[in-house]
């Protein structure tokens, strides 16, 4: 592909900010479970009684705070836990629906993209699932919590399915509710030990930012309540000091949001955004804070060179989605080259805040089913996702005849009624481009 070197950089290194290390997410790939291959393999348990926690060391110092603030995750024995939670919590009839409804609106679809990928590996083929080539060996509960999980989890599961699978709930049951109250206290211990350091002249930047990004989130409605907003502010501000080396950077407030939505799902049975969040028992509401600030971090841990300085992830990722749009159309490429429409002026938005800035969020939360169950899905399979989600407003692309036109439209796609059935899609073809592409240039994978 060629490029046009005399173009001006739209992206300026100007960040007044240095980030910190990068460690990377789980590992081997799980395409999308297949019930009727895996049906047989369902099996139940019994969870045994919770044990006590135990009580997290208080530090008195800044250095003995980082050097006591690991992320280490509890991760679970290689047991039957998950297995058996995934059958009596993950219905089968229900994975079967989404997969079937996938399927019959994917087929119904004529591929505009002069490439076809017919004859490449896909979770799809004649009407039904089939198990990739490169599927894990069947039998880990891991990965089949994971495939159960892809087509989409019940609104009633995910609280505790998102827990799992982001790495914040071990798999042994016996050890969860220790765990749970642990890494709570250990996050009101940062609270109570540092939150009053906001104030001070060296996080006064920071914490200023914070109190500007969170009213320009969405749903207004949501974080608007001053209790929530009390919750995002702290959140976002322990985590900014908790990686002194990066600290706060915008993107990263609405982040926080799904998992917040969905942990408020325990408690509550109406839609979140329509409901008084400070009618909540003061515990659940400790809890849920809490929870969103560890599985928040664990995302975090796996995109952190998004938000490194000049933010040089999501440069890579943008210019891994230009190239590989240019190879699955050609003439959408071409047309944005022709009007001078550099992809750094609207994908960076879609890598910085996870789409979540061009889908309503309850796009966002089935969406972020399939991520955390697709191994690295923030870091890597959100490419893919990008690449499909542009190609899907090829027509409306192509009839925009000048560089305003289409930045107008790629800057507010119409996605307002999308729903479950449109994101579904969205990751078939996803996950098509991702198999295509399996044998494709070492920056797609990053």
């Amino acid at each position: 592909m060629s490029t046009d070197g005399n173009k001006k950089q739209f992206w300026k290194r100007n960040a007044a900010k240095v980030p910190g290390s990068i460690q990377h997410v789980y590992g081997a790939q799980h395409p999308p479970f297949d019930p009727l291959l895996h049906a047989n393999l369902i099996k139940a348990g019994n969870k045994p009684p919770p044990t006590t926690p135990g009580k997290p060391k208080k530090a008195t110092t800044f250095q003995e705070f980082e050097s006591i603030t690991s992320d280490a995750w509890d991760v679970g024995d290689d047991d039957d836990e998950l297995l058996a939670m995934a059958a009596q919590n993950l219905n089968i009839e229900v994975v079967m629906e989404t997969a079937n409804k996938v399927m019959q609106r994917h087929f119904n679809l004529k591929l505009t993209s002069p490439v076809s990928f017919a004859s490449q590996s896909s979770p799809y083929t004649d009407g039904r699932l089939v198990k990739s080539h490169s599927e894990a060996p069947i039998g880990s509960p891991k990965d089949e919590l994971r495939k159960l999980s892809w087509s989409g989890i019940p609104r009633q599961v995910r609280p505790i399915t998102w827990k799992l699978l982001s790495g914040y709930l071990p798999a042994n049951a016996e050890r969860r509710e220790s765990v749970l109250k642990r890494k709570r206290h250990e996050y009101f211990g940062f609270i109570q030990q540092y939150y009053d350091s906001r104030n001070d002249e060296h996080h006064q930047d920071t914490y200023r930012q914070i109190h500007i990004d969170i009213p320009r989130m969405t749903p207004e409605s949501l974080v608007l309540q001053p209790k929530v907003t009390e919750i995002f502010e702290r959140i976002l501000f322990i985590w900014a000091i908790r990686h002194p080396a990066s600290g706060y950077v915008q993107g990263i407030n609405d982040l926080v949001t799904p998992f917040f939505v969905v942990y408020v799902f325990e408690y509550i049975e109406e839609e979140v955004e329509n409901f008084d969040v400070s009618s909540l028992q003061e515990e659940a509401l400790r809890n849920i804070e809490a929870d969103s600030f560890w599985c928040m971090s664990k995302l975090l841990d796996g995109i952190q060179d998004n938000y490194t300085f000049a933010q040089p992830g999501i440069q890579k990722k943008v210019k891994a989605l230009e190239e590989l749009v240019s190879r699955i159309d050609e003439t959408v490429h071409r047309h944005m080259q022709h009007y001078e429409v550099e992809y750094l002026q609207f994908a960076f938005r879609w890598m910085n805040n996870l789409l979540m800035r061009e889908l309503p969020l309850r796009c966002t939360i089935r969406l972020w089913d399939t991520y955390q169950a697709e191994p690295e899905g923030f870091s890597h399979f959100h490419l893919y996702v990008c690449a499909a989600f542009l190609v899907r407003w090829r027509k409306e692309i192509l009839e925009e005849k000048d560089f305003q036109g289409l930045m107008l439209l790629l800057q507010n796609l119409p996605t307002m009624h999308w729903g479950n059935e449109e994101v579904s899609v969205l990751l078939a073809e996803a996950y098509r481009l991702k198999f295509a592409f399996a044998d494709a240039p070492n920056h797609y994978k990053r």
